[in-house]
């Protein structure tokens, strides 16, 4: 289900986000490096000048690239009324025990959408770390007492064991989202930041034998809201980092 994307889809828009709706996420904006991938002794960061080291891995799209890098930065859309799940995932699936780390933009997301933002590490289906970012369902905003300028960041492992802790956020704002993995006893340890507060820390039932590859996502995903979405939302992401700890 994973195709390349190369240079010529990405200079294509496939979606029309007006100017006015964007001039508001400049703010926090972070200063960028120059070069695209910047390999430093432990240390590799994507600033998104361009999509080297990262491929297509979107599903129920049919061909269709559902993003674009404007200004240094990955757009990425789902449209309204779909279940459009586009995503760019690294091309090497090696990382394991270190820091990845997400700068995005939360925009202001269709009220009871099941649109979702993500920043996630993946190995497979069992073996997937997560922030997932979305309006939330009614039952979910009431349970934290949401307020309407909130939206929720689920922090979840898949399997082994399971979990998925919801915190409120508020929306048209950035973030820095860190997932630190950490091995202790051999099995790896979790702990999810946003903004550099820790927010949830795990225990898994497995470790460094199982690398992952490291994706951004904008998906319409049932779980995270209460109606098919009725407009078309979208994320920003300025860059990604990961920071391997040396032995």
């Amino acid at each position: 289900m994973f195709q390349k994307t190369n240079k010529t889809l990405l200079s294509i828009t496939f979606m029309v986000i007006s100017l006015s709706s964007c001039s508001s996420v400049l703010k926090g904006k972070t200063n960028k490096i120059s070069e695209k991938t910047n390999k430093k002794e432990n240390i590799t960061r994507w600033d998104f000048n361009t999509m080297t080291g990262w491929i297509d891995g979107s599903q129920n799209m049919k061909g269709l690239i559902n993003y674009e890098i404007n200004n240094s930065e990955l757009m990425m859309t789902a449209r309204a009324n779909t279940w459009d799940r586009p995503k760019v995932r690294t091309v090497d699936k090696t990382y394991n025990v270190g820091k990845y780390t997400w700068r995005v933009f939360v925009p202001e997301l269709g009220v009871g959408d099941m649109a979702s933002i993500g920043a996630f590490i993946y190995h497979d289906d069992k073996h997937e770390l997560d922030f997932e970012i979305g309006y939330g369902s009614t039952a979910v905003r009431q349970s934290l007492n949401a307020e309407p300028d909130d939206v929720i960041a689920y922090m979840t492992s898949q399997a082994l064991p399971f979990q998925s802790i919801p915190k409120k956020i508020k929306r048209n704002q950035w973030y820095t989202l860190d997932i630190d993995l950490l091995l202790k006893n051999d099995k790896y340890e979790v702990v999810w930041y946003i903004d550099n507060t820790e927010m949830n820390r795990l225990s898994l039932n497995y470790g460094a034998e199982y690398p992952f590859t490291i994706f951004c996502s904008v998906e319409n995903l049932k779980f995270i809201g209460d109606h098919i979405p009725s407009q078309d939302n979208y994320g920003l992401f300025d860059y990604v980092e990961f920071e391997a700890y040396l032995p």
